[in-house]
């Protein structure tokens, strides 16, 4: 006989508070986000801070999967949500304006991306990824603003709380500085980016990140596995063998552990990113995302475990 999942937040066998289980208690329905490039373009790219970006980071500044940037935001979401619509149905949907820094520019172009995405079809929310040190109090005012209109939640990129691999990457930000930006969105809706992986982090490292976000109690965090993808610096370093990938138990492994840290009430948006299949140079096991997810769910029941279990408060 199966024993029950101990887990509280859950109506299956996950062992994590999933994105999935939270858009349903809340809307009553499957929630998509669309993701969207709104034109923007990010501080370490135009020198402001820095050149060339974070060396992981494509072209399309993490909006590999958005529609063709050159399309009107309205055309981009119709686009992608007849997608959505085929294969799911009727769903309702959050605009995502995930490519590059969504708050690096004038509050009026803010503004008027966000009455855009207000008049999107169906829609509940808004999610808009940014940078913590792109956060201009006039700007942090419009996002107060907006938060009184729809569900909007602000992704941040932290990547790491380590400065010396930040500095690694080409991050151009301390995560000093993050914090400083993180304080400015207090009674917000926050989704903190982690990634896994990154050049010169052990696992040690990696649960320290996780250590230090448990403590900033964000709604939200997504983990991204370190993708390998053609073209960027990062990519020519390992090429030039400076560095590995972490395998798939490693990443399993490592993943588990982190989340055994968090608050049991942190919704987890994503527990492994996607790289575009024809752009991914490593790690190919990474492809298998079912995979990934299922040995995650595996290896909390080997432990006993569930997400939350040695937070501290």
């Amino acid at each position: 006989m199966k024993k029950p999942n101990p887990f509280p937040f859950s109506d299956n066998n996950k062992r994590y508070y999933s994105f999935d289980y939270y858009l349903r208690q809340k809307y009553g329905s499957k929630c998509a986000k669309v993701p969207l490039d709104a034109g923007f373009t990010c501080p370490n790219r135009d020198g402001s801070k820095g050149y060339g970006g974070c060396t992981f980071c494509s072209s399309r500044g993490s909006g590999d999967f958005c529609a063709d940037a050159h399309m009107s935001l309205h055309d981009q979401f119709e686009e992608t949500r007849s997608v959505y619509t085929k294969k799911w149905g009727n769903v309702l949907y959050i605009p995502y304006f995930q490519a590059h820094t969504n708050t690096y520019g004038s509050v009026e172009k803010i503004r008027s991306m966000l009455e855009t995405a207000l008049s999107f079809e169906n829609t509940v929310g808004i999610a808009i990824a940014t940078r913590a040190d792109c956060l201009p109090d006039n700007v942090v005012d419009l996002l107060f603003e907006y938060s009184q209109k729809t569900d909007l939640t602000i992704e941040l990129g932290l990547q790491t709380v380590h400065d010396s691999t930040a500095k690694t990457i080409n991050r151009c930000h301390t995560y000093s500085e993050f914090t400083e930006g993180y304080s400015k969105l207090r009674g917000l809706d926050v989704c903190i980016h982690i990634i896994n992986g990154l050049p010169g982090e052990n696992s040690e490292m990696m649960l320290e990140t996780a250590e230090e976000v448990a403590k900033l109690k964000p709604k939200f965090i997504k983990f991204h596995l370190l993708h390998i993808i053609s073209g960027t610096p990062m990519c020519n370093d390992f090429l030039e063998g400076k560095f590995d990938t972490m395998t798939r138990e490693e990443y399993v492994d490592t993943v588990v552990s982190q989340l055994e840290l968090l608050p049991p009430d942190t919704v987890i948006e994503r527990l492994t990113g996607d790289g575009v299949e024809s752009d991914l140079v490593a790690p190919l096991w990474s492809r298998k995302k079912l995979v990934v997810m299922n040995e995650i769910d595996k290896e909390f029941v080997r432990r006993n475990s569930m997400q939350g279990i040695k937070y501290i408060k």
